[in-house]
């Protein structure tokens, strides 16, 4: 029998700990619990992590800092549990290397649907699937084929791009800076790139206005939804 996922949850708060350990007892996952940043990395060096429950606020090292450092040492799934609304810390996580973030006070559900799509989003690292389905939209990755109710969509070079880029990391947040980064090099603006998700909408979305593929996270990026 295959072992559950594993999930090191790190807070230094204990009623959050024992809401996150019986929550996540009662949908099939292991936990391990760590208070501080040290003994956070030092779970992670130990092994047998298969995704990190981060909060940013911890006692000893800056929340930041422990990303920094579990990504220099480590490719683990990490979704960061933020009190803050400050958008420009939740940009500065993901930017980082943080899988996704979840806003204190958070429902368990949520917390469900990020944690399968960090681990999903791993999985597809491992050995990327050449064909995303999701929904109605179809993105074949190696025929460069975008299809919406099984009808080929046609997009520029720059729409597929962007939307190839979203699907290899299906359900995860990329930041504005990540996308402009990895399409645009030292080039392109956060406009520029909005109007080119705007075109992309009106293409694959069946209303615009109310998206369900490429979903907006104010102030950060885009996420592309998947079909749990």
């Amino acid at each position: 029998m295959t072992a559950p996922p594993s999930v090191l949850i790190v807070d230094d708060e204990p009623a959050i700990r024992r809401l996150l350990r019986t929550s996540l007892a009662a949908h099939g996952y292991r936990t391990v619990e760590a208070e501080s940043g040290a003994a956070a990395l030092a779970a992670v060096a130990a092994g047998g992590i298969d995704v990190v429950v981060l909060d940013l606020g911890l006692p000893d090292l800056d929340g930041m800092e422990v990303i920094r450092r579990l990504r220099a040492a480590s490719a683990v799934p990490l979704v960061v549990l933020t009190a803050r609304e400050d958008e420009r810390a939740k940009v500065a996580a993901l930017d980082l290397g943080a899988d996704d973030y979840v806003t204190k006070p958070f429902g368990i559900a949520e917390l469900m649907a990020r944690l399968r799509t960090a681990l999903r989003h791993r999985l597809a690292q491992e050995g990327a699937m050449p064909v995303l389905r999701s929904f109605d939209l179809g993105v074949d990755l190696v025929r460069r084929l975008v299809t919406v109710a099984g009808q080929p969509v046609h997009l520029s070079p720059r729409e597929y791009d962007i939307l190839a880029l979203l699907a290899k990391q299906a359900g995860r947040v990329l930041t504005h800076r990540y996308i402009l980064s990895q399409l645009w090099g030292a080039g392109g603006d956060v406009q520029q790139l909005r109007v080119y998700v705007r075109q992309l909408r009106q293409k694959i979305e069946t209303d615009p206005e109310r998206p369900r593929h490429i979903l907006t996270e104010t102030g950060v990026g885009y996420r592309l939804a998947v079909e749990d």
